[in-house]
């Protein structure tokens, strides 16, 4: 099998762990790590037995694909060169600063016949792969992602940061239309949104509430999904999943308050039995991963076989656009006069 010539362009935070994977990934040939600052692309290069770029640009032709991991403001500019080059590329979430940047890529990629895979890696988690047979019908979902302050992707905001994650998960999950969206939020430490609450309201009447805060004391990354199955809790930090769902003695028998107002009913007893007995709970085998060497096979497998990935640029836009929506609605009335504004910098 011939080796996929590749690059990595951008080495900071994530970049760098991109090269690390790609470097011992059988099946590809690391041809080089590309950026602007010198030496980090050293650094990295000597890490991954590979060779240093300063500008991307010289990678142009001479790679059949790439990782983008660059600040999001340079994504459309650096994986649009690389596309219209006839590679096909994989770009760090979110896909482009804009809509419109998004539809760009999204526009090239077809044009040009190349793939175009985006980094919404929590498809990858393997709690969310353990729950998804749990996943039937959802009708409501609730998720929370709160991180500390992290001084990285400061050119965006936590919606385009941490929430488009799960927007993009409630999005795949429920798979129909939003037909509304509610939200608010404000800006703590920079001119960006800091911390923001959405509802997404979908046409079949599912409903989606997102809470992001990345300048959160504590981290949190969860989610539970409700559906007429039951219940399931996904912790994407631990890994660990949790469904609970009426057990037969609920769905078919006397249900506890039925028993409870039974003359001598032992209370004790039924509060005890009420996990086990009426709602039986269940912990589906999860099955570690490397949620990033996962993704990063997923985009090798794609190009080998030309079958699309499983986070595509289609799928990024139309997270993408939700996310619109929600910062439109922030930048509204009436929470946008009553709340403090995102404090802008001098400059």
């Amino acid at each position: 099998m011939t080796a996929i010539r590749m690059a990595v362009i951008g080495t900071g935070a994530l970049g760098r762990h991109h090269a690390r994977i790609l470097a011992d990934l059988p099946g590809v040939e690391l041809v080089a790590v590309a950026d602007a600052n010198a030496q980090a692309a050293a650094q990295t290069a000597q890490n991954c037995r590979t060779i240093a770029t300063t500008d991307y640009r010289e990678l142009l032709g001479k790679v059949e694909a790439v990782v983008v991991a660059v600040p999001t403001s340079a994504h459309c500019r650096v994986a649009g060169d690389f596309l219209g080059a006839g590679a096909d590329v994989f770009v760090e979430k979110p896909i482009a600063a804009s809509v419109e940047e998004a539809r760009e890529l999204v526009e090239l990629a077809e044009q040009h016949e190349v793939l175009l895979q985006v980094g919404h890696v929590e498809r990858f988690n393997p709690a969310l792969v353990a729950a998804r047979p749990f996943l039937g019908s959802p009708k409501y979902i609730r998720a929370e992602r709160f991180a500390p302050f992290s001084f990285r992707s400061t050119d965006i905001g936590v919606v385009h940061d941490l929430m488009i994650h799960d927007i993009d998960l409630v999005l795949d999950l429920v798979a129909q239309p939003v037909i509304d969206v509610q939200a608010f939020g404000v800006g703590i430490l920079g001119e960006h949104d800091d911390c923001v609450q959405a509802r997404l309201t979908f046409s079949n009447g599912s409903v989606a509430d997102l809470a992001a805060n990345r300048v959160s004391p504590l981290a949190s990354r969860q989610m539970q999904v409700w559906g007429p199955e039951g219940c399931v809790q996904l912790d994407f930090a631990s890994r660990a999943v949790v469904c609970y769902s009426p057990g037969p003695a609920l769905r078919f028998g006397a249900g506890p308050l039925e028993r409870a107002r039974q003359t001598g009913a032992n209370l004790d007893q039924l509060k005890e039995e009420i996990y086990g007995k009426f709602i039986e709970v269940h912990h589906p085998n999860v099955v570690p991963c490397d949620q990033l060497t996962a993704e990063l096979l997923d985009f090798t497998e794609s190009i080998r076989t030309r079958v699309p990935p499983k986070v595509g640029g289609t799928a990024a836009l139309e997270a993408m656009l939700v996310a619109g929506q929600i910062l439109e609605q922030i930048a509204a009335p009436p929470w946008a006069a009553s709340l403090p504004a995102p404090r802008r910098l001098a400059g």
